[in-house]
């Protein structure tokens, strides 16, 4: 299984696209963590799971999103309802409620990825404007039967090593 993911586009629209259109023919499934602050109607975004953040207004996105892809369960949220940038503990809750795999978040702007309990957490970072990282950022994630490979690129697409990680499944 293999999942783009992207967040906190604040906005831009052809980068966005730019971007999505880059990947959308070698991934099984396209995630937007929020704080797109386009509409759902928005033609960018189609095919897209997006959720809302705490910049998008209204009720276009759900809060979270539960998705099965070739057997992985992938949980996703923006990330504010649950205080991560403070700590990961009520995300971690909620993922291990809903027996994810692997759980996106936005929000923080800050691109990391982690494994705690089994779960890989990854937060693609802001395309837009990022934190603790020069560049923007966003991700694909690659599940196989053995590893769950998080791979970052800058806006360009160009791979960024130091924030990318393989995990063994636990």
């Amino acid at each position: 299984m293999r999942a783009l993911i992207i967040s906190d586009s604040h906005g831009w629209s052809k980068e966005l696209q730019i971007v999505l259109d880059r990947h959308r023919n070698e991934v099984d499934a396209l995630f937007h963590c929020g704080d797109s602050e386009l509409t759902a109607d928005d033609p960018v975004i189609n095919g897209v799971k997006v959720v809302s953040g705490n910049c998008d207004f209204g009720t276009d996105f759900p809060d979270d999103v539960i998705e099965q892809i070739k057997g992985v369960t992938i949980y996703v949220t923006h990330g504010h309802l649950y205080n991560v940038k403070m700590t990961h503990v009520p995300l971690s809750y909620r993922a291990e409620e809903k027996q994810a795999q692997i759980a996106c978040f936005g929000h923080s702007h800050v691109a990391t990825t982690f494994q705690e309990n089994g779960v890989v957490y990854i937060n693609p970072g802001s395309i837009r404007l990022p934190r603790e990282h020069k560049d923007g950022t966003y991700c694909i994630c690659e599940y196989s039967d053995s590893t769950i490979e998080v791979t970052f690129y800058n806006y360009e697409g160009k791979k960024v090593t130091e924030l990318s990680r393989q995990f063994t499944k636990e």
